[in-house]
């Protein structure tokens, strides 16, 4: 039987790669987004798209009844929606704050209480949570944004052992830097605030920039993977007779991981502080 496969987060990006992988590999897949224009080039490929917005519990009601309708239920679940909110702890305005956390967090949280009962009824299924090398650590000008992450890495493990006894997989995916149009957004929620972190915040907009834009070259720069190298992860995971519980991806995921469990605190601080911007 073939399985279905519903995606968050298509617009661009990941979720566009996963869409286009999955639907390759035979998989019944059900491309999402916000806008249902942003998915032209998805539909024309004949993969089956729908609105869905992860704030909007109406939204994610209608795309879930909509796959159980046509499959029976929703096999795989792929976690991607989500966005960046760059900004101090200090300046950042909680409405922004909130907002985060009901898309990357709240979100990923109904969606898959929505389609639980329907893989537990088939004996089965997978979750896929889209985290991020910010998922284990954290650095200045994106504490909220790691936050959620850290979140979902927590909800998922908890989510895992729940889970479990029905047949059902919860696997993390954990990125580091991809070449999307998240940098612009990331960059775009940067407010102006006090003079005291001027200077950082123009670091910080420089060092995100060489990331995304390759507006120099530095080693986050060079190591940054593709939306597609995500993808070939998460059809390993889904394909998988018995996943793994996270999957990194990308060199420097890997060394920057390997370095945090090395390093004691102190140590492996000193070490984000001469790689990343920080007032």
């Amino acid at each position: 039987m073939t399985r279905s496969v519903l995606v968050t987060g298509c617009s661009s990006g990941i979720g566009q790669a996963v869409a286009k992988r999955m639907h390759r590999g035979g998989f019944t897949v059900y491309a999402t987004a916000r806008r249902p224009e942003t998915m032209a080039e998805l539909s024309h490929l004949g993969i089956r798209t729908l609105p869905l917005d992860v704030t909007d519990d109406d939204s994610m009601r209608s795309a879930v009844s909509r796959v159980e309708r046509d499959c029976g239920a929703v096999d795989v679940l792929v976690n991607n929606a989500g966005y960046g909110l760059a900004g101090t702890v200090e300046e950042t305005p909680l409405t922004d704050v909130r907002a985060q956390f009901e898309t990357n967090v709240l979100g990923t949280v109904r969606l898959t209480q929505l389609v639980l009962p329907g893989m537990r009824a088939r004996g089965g299924g997978t979750v896929v949570n889209m985290a991020s090398i910010f998922g284990r650590f954290a650095v200045a000008g994106g504490g909220f944004y790691h936050a959620t992450k850290h979140a979902v890495e927590a909800v998922s493990q908890a989510l895992r052992l729940e889970v479990r006894r029905f047949g059902v997989r919860v696997v993390v995916i954990e990125p580091g830097p991809v070449r999307t149009p998240f940098g612009s957004t990331y960059i775009g929620t940067l407010r102006q605030g006090d003079e005291v972190y001027g200077e950082f915040r123009h670091e910080l907009v420089e060092y995100y920039e060489a990331i995304y834009h390759r507006t120099r070259r530095t080693l986050p720069s060079v190591l940054a993977v593709d939306p597609e190298q995500v993808a070939r992860v998460v059809e390993k995971a889904v394909c998988s007779r018995r996943p793994r519980q996270r999957y990194p991806v990308g060199a420097l995921t890997h060394g920057v991981f390997a370095l945090r469990r090395l390093l004691p605190d102190a140590a492996f601080e000193r070490f984000l502080r001469s790689e990343f911007p920080a007032p």
